[in-house]
């Protein structure tokens, strides 16, 4: 008669208990990870500043605007155009008008939303 043998051997059992942890252990350390982030405002300023700098400061430098000079970044102009929130300051960034060039092809949303965050800060600092 023949009888079949249920039971792994130990080593199976072993390494299955092994891998479960390791597994474990790894998803634990994902869930720690991504929860201590900074807080979105802190992140979008810092990348919108580094965006800026590369992509916006040859023209708006410290807020200005070298090609015209009354269409600057400054909290009285951007009031005055009524570009003084961060939906109008995007749409400007996403869309163009006139001499600013539309960014929508060279920057992702995400970016768009991090530079107009930094420039709305910025014009109610006084660009410091």
């Amino acid at each position: 008669m023949y009888f079949k043998n249920t039971q792994q051997p130990s080593y199976y059992s072993k390494a299955t208990i092994y891998v479960k942890k390791i597994i474990t252990l790894l998803l634990l350390a994902l869930l720690l990870t991504s929860s201590f982030t900074l807080p979105a405002i802190a992140t979008e300023t810092t990348d919108g500043a580094q965006i800026f700098s590369v992509q916006c400061a040859g023209c708006h430098i410290n807020g200005s605007n070298i090609i015209r000079r009354g269409k600057n970044l400054k909290k009285p102009a951007l009031k005055r155009y009524r570009m003084d929130s961060k939906e109008a300051i995007a749409s400007l960034v996403t869309n163009g008008k006139n001499n600013m060039p539309a960014y929508q092809d060279r920057l992702t949303k995400e970016q768009i939303q991090s530079v107009a965050a930094y420039v709305f800060e910025q014009a109610n600092t006084g660009w410091r």
